[in-house]
């Protein structure tokens, strides 16, 4: 799918325009492969709360408009949030006004039937039950994820496109009464976790909107800072972790700053398990504009100094 990068390219704009930063990022892939493919969309409604705690629509926007012009055959955006009711957080953040608008599909992945959903079994991972991921995702013929950047207190350390792939994972199925998200998030097991799920999907693109980060608290609140910055990639370890290295040139929380960036729970689970790059070496930070030059040599240079 991608033009000219290779496995652990990350590409780096600075702006603080989303439809700019959106069409230069989207212009280095090759989106003919998208003509007459269904495409299912994820991304991060995890609250009603506005961004950088959740996705700007301008954003999704941007992405679903570059879609459209691509030929994709269908559209569909799926989300499951774990901080409110979906139906609400989707209509408070005008998602499905915007799908009425731009003609595509945005589904409740909580009002699933039992058959929607694809049973991963627990031999090899953390999961005591192992999971269920919506087929949506794991059928679809092209996937795009779209994610913030922001630490998280609730044990992820960080809520990056690892993280965001959580919203694809059921809470509950029907007939049955058990709370994978109550497991995930009492388990000290949870950064594993959350890198096992992402074994079994793969998107062709992650953009993540890094304008604006949270370098505590998160997922809905907490300090603010304004990188200016967008990216993309076609692998999720990779983008994940130059979103690291941006919040460690914030100063991020103790979890974030703390020890090698590959050694981080969620990077290095991901790592072990082939879903991206294995070493901050074989990540190449592309800046695509002049004004992010700089950044991106500082964010290769804290790569190689602590990746």
């Amino acid at each position: 799918m991608v033009a000219n990068n290779s496995r652990g390219e990350v590409f780096l704009v600075k702006t603080s325009d989303r439809n700019v930063g959106v069409k230069s990022l989207m212009s280095r892939f090759n989106f003919s492969e998208f003509s007459g493919k269904k495409v299912a969309v994820k991304a991060n409604y995890n609250s009603a709360d506005p961004f950088p705690a959740s996705t700007h629509l301008d954003t999704l926007r941007a992405i679903v408009e570059t879609l459209k012009r691509s030929g994709a055959s269908q559209i569909t955006l799926g989300e499951r949030s774990g901080m409110g009711n979906t139906r609400r957080v989707l209509e408070e953040m005008g998602v499905f006004a915007l799908a009425e608008k731009l003609d595509f599909d945005a589904v409740v992945l909580d009002d699933l039937a039992k058959e929607e959903w694809l049973k991963v079994d627990h031999d090899g991972t953390h999961w005591l039950r192992g999971f269920y991921i919506a087929k949506l995702f794991t059928n679809a013929e092209k996937v795009v994820q779209t994610c913030c950047l922001k630490a998280h207190r609730f044990g992820g350390h960080f809520t990056l496109s690892l993280k965001n792939s959580v919203g694809l994972v059921a809470k509950k199925v029907p007939s049955s009464l058990y709370d994978y998200m109550w497991e995930l998030h009492g388990s000290p097991y949870q950064r594993h976790m959350i890198a096992e799920i992402n074994k079994h999907y793969k998107p062709d693109l992650i953009v993540m909107d890094g304008i604006k980060a949270l370098t505590d608290g998160g997922p809905e609140r907490g300090k603010e800072v304004q990188p200016n910055l967008m990216l993309a990639s076609n692998d999720r370890v990779a983008i994940d972790a130059v979103g690291v290295a941006i919040l460690r040139s914030y100063r991020a929380t103790r979890h974030i700053m703390k020890g090698r960036i590959f050694e981080l729970d969620q990077l290095k689970r991901a790592s072990e398990l082939g879903i991206g790059v294995k070493s901050a070496s074989e990540i190449r930070v592309t800046p695509l504009n002049e004004d992010c030059i700089g950044c991106a040599n500082d964010l290769a240079g804290i790569l190689e100094r602590e990746g």
